[in-house]
Order: C-alpha cells, then sequence, then structure tokens
C-alpha cells in the first residue's frame, strides 16, 4: 500500500512538471514569435492554460515571466539608408574627381570607392562610365580602359 501512495504520488509530480513544462515552453515559443515578426517592439506577457493546476501555473508563471525579462541589448547599428537611382554615378563621379588629372583605369576608381567605404563592382562601375559617357562627364581614352572625367559644359 505504501509503495502505490508513493508511486502514484511520483507520478502526479512528474505529470504536473511536465504539464508546467510544456506551458512555459508554449509561452516562450509564443513570445518568440512575436518578437520575431514585429521587429523590435517589445514582447506582452502571455496568458497560461486555464486548465493547470495551482501549482503548475505558478511555476510555468515564473518561467514566463523569466522569459519576459527584457534583456541587455547592444547598440544598434544605425541602418543605412536606401540606395537611390544614381547613386553609382554619382560616387564614380567623385571618385574620379579626386584622382590626379581626373584621370584612370576602372581597377584604380574601384580603390578611391573602396577607401571612401563603398564596395562597387567592376561592372556597375563600367555601367556608370557609360551613363557618365551618355552625358558628356566622362571618355574613354584610345586605350579603352583609361576613363577622364571633364566637367559638364552647362
Amino acid at each position: 500500500m505504501a509503495k502505490s501512495a508513493v508511486t502514484e504520488l511520483t507520478d502526479h509530480i512528474d505529470s504536473i512538471r511536465k504539464e508546467a513544462f510544456n506551458d512555459g515552453y508554449a509561452a516562450a515559443m509564443r513570445v518568440v514569435v512575436e518578437f520575431s515578426t514585429s521587429g523590435t517592439t517589445k514582447p506582452k506577457a502571455t496568458a497560461t492554460k486555464a486548465t493547470a493546476t495551482k501549482a503548475s501555473t505558478a511555476k510555468s508563471t515564473t518561467a514566463t515571466t523569466a522569459a519576459l525579462r527584457p534583456q541587455k541589448r547592444a547598440q544598434a547599428k544605425p541602418v543605412p539608408r536606401q540606395a537611390r537611382r544614381g547613386d553609382n554615378m554619382r560616387r564614380i563621379a567623385e571618385a574620379m574627381m579626386s584622382l590626379p588629372d581626373h584621370s584612370g583605369p576602372a581597377a584604380v576608381i574601384k580603390k578611391v570607392l573602396a577607401r571612401k567605404g563603398h564596395d562597387i563592382s567592376y561592372t556597375s562601375i563600367r555601367h556608370g562610365l557609360g551613363q557618365l559617357q551618355a552625358r558628356g562627364e566622362a571618355s574613354v581614352a584610345a586605350d579603352g580602359k583609361t576613363w577622364s572625367y571633364t566637367t559638364p559644359t552647362s
């Protein structure tokens, strides 16, 4: 008789622990989903199951509040603005103006842009140089590799 009472008590305690764990885990997952879908807003407190016993409710509530505590976050890095149409062409023109004699090959232009913090591919540089050429602001030398910037005449 004593063994069965101890066994029943142990089973009851295990079932309460499992239920509390499942409630806490479900609440934590809801908070994670809310946080991931809402961006940087603070997570809201979630309710636990109404059918849980008082002991499991107390345990799951403390587990939920522990999961909801605000955590210290690192300083948010400033988000760069969305690139606008023609930004690469303007950056290429600025880079060419900083070169001696306002001329140089695409590799030199790319290095100047990299020093300024702009990582633009060679294809994009070539496209920007073509746009500048169409506007009359750049011309290519006879070797086909060296580009010169000329101030537009308006």
